[in-house]
């Protein structure tokens, strides 16, 4: 049947959805990246890091309040410049980044699954896929209560960390004053800068919140909340997960390694690394899950809109959820994740990212300086502060294409 999604999702699912979707493996690997170019400076950049992208989260805050829709940049693009091939090559964007992602992910969770179970890769990968599948295919609500559970055990593996440095007795607070580099030492601010670029990769994920937006309850309320929220606590995490990280091992080990949370885990408590690495398989399958769920979402949405068969905007009557639609995600991921070389290719899709990013700014753009009415309820984003999340959107992707 063709219908409407079920309306079921709180805060409390909104929030967890958001930092399960953000606080993916990047961030157990970015920290040594990160840590190799700005050192004890490394919390800075992921704090400056954040603040580049809260303009961006104010612009998906008023877009998403004034149209809560899935396939919701294909549908803000539409709106402002009613032309059907950018509707289309946003959106085909938007789904080929995200499946990039999840792909790249799956491949990724087969690598750490592979370490402690005597299993081919061929033979991990397609399980992964499909048993994260089947679970994205759930009633919204439970898929979603599902990744929220990983969710708690993603983010309990980067507060750990944080005990652990406390319990060891680092000097976390005596040496905070090392944070921020001394104003005269601009060869410092520099590597902050490109620290702080490569930070943002880690906070991408975010902005898909607005595809569940039509499956919120108070999408009005719940859906800025929830963006907001996301970026400061997983802002929060990441500068608390770095700090300890540079205090407990010198950032060129950081640097150096594959897995620099588990070796940071592995020198404050003595315990074997794949403790850290069954928390990063629980991160990549959650992040799989949270991928899937959006990426069926924007083939509901376009479908719904008329840009796509309307056999994707088929809606279960049993679930609530459009089932088509998942299982074309599902399939995408997997021929992807299983045919595919994924070299390179995760590069390629925080770039497309960054370029949605500044045409949804500019989306907003347009439609203040034609003067569209604000709806009741909906939030309001300054102009000025499109500019900023249009500045902060390109400076990093052209920042990647020159480096």
């Amino acid at each position: 049947m063709t219908g409407a999604l079920a309306r079921t999702l709180g805060l409390g699912h909104a929030v967890a959805y958001g930092v399960g979707v953000t606080v993916g493996a990047g961030i157990y690997v970015l920290v040594g990246v990160a840590a190799g170019y700005s050192g004890m400076h490394t919390p800075l950049a992921f704090a400056l890091a954040a603040l580049a992208m809260a303009p961006t989260a104010a612009v998906f805050s008023e877009l998403g309040t004034r149209l809560p829709v899935s396939a919701s940049e294909p549908a803000y693009i539409e709106r402002a410049f009613a032309r059907r091939w950018l509707t289309m090559a946003t959106g085909i964007l938007v789904l080929v980044t995200a499946t990039i992602s999840a792909a790249t992910i799956s491949a990724g969770s087969a690598g750490y699954i592979g370490a402690l179970v005597p299993l081919p890769r061929w033979a991990i990968v397609p399980a992964v896929v499909l048993a994260m599948g089947a679970t994205a295919g759930l009633a919204t609500a439970r898929a979603i209560a599902i990744a929220g559970a990983m969710t708690v055990i993603e983010v309990g593996g980067l507060v750990l960390i944080v005990a652990a440095g406390i319990a060891d007795g680092l000097p976390l607070l005596g040496r905070l004053d090392q944070i921020v580099p001394a104003a005269a030492d601009p060869d410092a601010w520099r590597m902050v800068g490109a620290s702080s670029m490569i930070a943002v990769f880690a906070f991408i994920g975010f902005e898909h919140l607005v595809n569940i937006g039509e499956e919120m309850r108070r999408p009005g309320r719940t859906l800025p909340l929830a963006l907001f929220a996301t970026l400061g606590v997983t802002a929060a995490l990441y500068m608390a997960v770095s700090w300890t990280a540079v205090v407990a091992v010198a950032p060129a080990d950081l640097a150096a390694s594959p897995a620099p949370l588990a070796l940071v885990f592995e020198r404050l408590t003595g315990l074997p690394r794949w403790v850290m690495a069954s928390i990063a398989i629980v991160a990549t399958l959650n992040g799989i899950v949270v991928t899937v769920v959006m990426i069926a979402r924007v083939l509901y949405g376009m479908a719904s809109q008329g840009f796509l068969p309307r056999v994707l905007a088929a809606v279960d009557a049993r679930t609530a959820t459009p089932r088509r639609a998942t299982a074309v995600a599902v399939a995408a991921v997997l021929v992807l994740a299983v045919a595919v070389p994924l070299n390179g290719l995760a590069d390629l899709a925080s770039r497309g990212t960054l370029l949605v990013f500044a045409a949804v700014a500019g989306a907003l753009i347009r439609i203040k300086r034609r003067g569209d009415p604000l709806p009741d309820g909906a939030f309001h984003c300054p102009q000025w502060l499109a500019w900023a999340a249009l500045a902060t959107s390109v400076a990093p992707l052209v920042l990647s294409l020159t480096g």
